[in-house]
C-alpha cells in the first residue's frame, strides 16, 4: 500500500509503536506522539523557509507589479501561523488565498497518513496497543489516517518463497 502513494499526494509518518530492547531509540524510550510531533516541527520549519522565500520573491516582484502585494500578504500570514508552531493544512483563509497557498510546496500542506509500525503482537491486538493508540488519536484529532504495519511480518513474507509464502498467508 504505501509503495503506491505518490510522494506529492501525502506524507507518510512511520512511526515505531512497539518496545525492543535491540533497537535504541535517539531519544531513549519509545513514544510515537513525541516522534510524530518533531517530525511536524521539522517540516513546518521547512515550510517556514520556504514562506519566507515566496515573500521575499513576491516583494521584488511588487516593485513592479502591486498585485503581487497581496501575495506578501498571505504568505507573511501563513509564516506567523508557521511560526507557532502550526502546520499549513490548519491556515484559516479564505478560498483564493488557499489557492494561492497551494500553488507552493509546503510540506505541512499535505495529508498525513500514519504507518503505525507495530510488533506481531501488538498488530494482532491493535485495540491494547497502547502506542497504536497514540497514534490514532492524533490522527482523528487531525482528520489523518492510520495504517498498521508490521514490517517484520512483512520482511518475513518477503524472504519466503513461491508455496512457502502462500502457506505462510493462508495460516496468517
Amino acid at each position: 500500500f504505501l509503495s503506491n502513494i505518490r510522494a506529492t499526494d501525502a506524507i507518510v509518518h512511520v512511526v515505531r509503536c512497539f518496545d525492543d530492547e535491540n533497537i535504541i531509540h535517539v531519544e531513549g524510550s519509545t513514544n510515537p506522539a513525541r516522534d510524530i510531533e518533531i517530525i511536524d516541527i521539522e517540516l513546518i520549519m521547512a515550510d517556514m523557509e520556504m514562506a519566507e522565500r515566496r515573500i521575499k520573491k513576491a516583494e521584488v516582484a511588487a516593485k513592479g507589479d502591486k498585485k503581487f502585494l497581496h501575495e506578501v500578504e498571505v504568505f507573511s500570514g501563513l509564516a506567523e501561523h508557521l511560526n507557532a508552531g502550526k502546520s499549513a493544512r490548519t491556515y484559516e483563509c479564505d478560498k483564493e488565498d488557499k489557492a494561492l497557498i497551494a500553488t507552493s510546496d509546503l510540506l505541512s500542506l499535505k495529508p498525513i497518513i500514519y504507518a503505525a509500525n507495530t510488533d506481531e503482537a501488538g498488530f494482532t491486538d491493535l485495540e491494547n496497543n497502547k502506542y497504536f493508540q497514540q497514534v490514532k488519536t492524533l490522527a482523528d484529532a487531525e482528520g489523518a489516517q492510520v495504517l498498521p504495519i508490521c514490517a517484520k511480518m512483512e520482511q518475513d513474507i518477503a524472504e519466503l518463497e513461491g508455496e512457502d509464502r502462500q502457506m505462510f498467508l493462508e495460516e496468517l
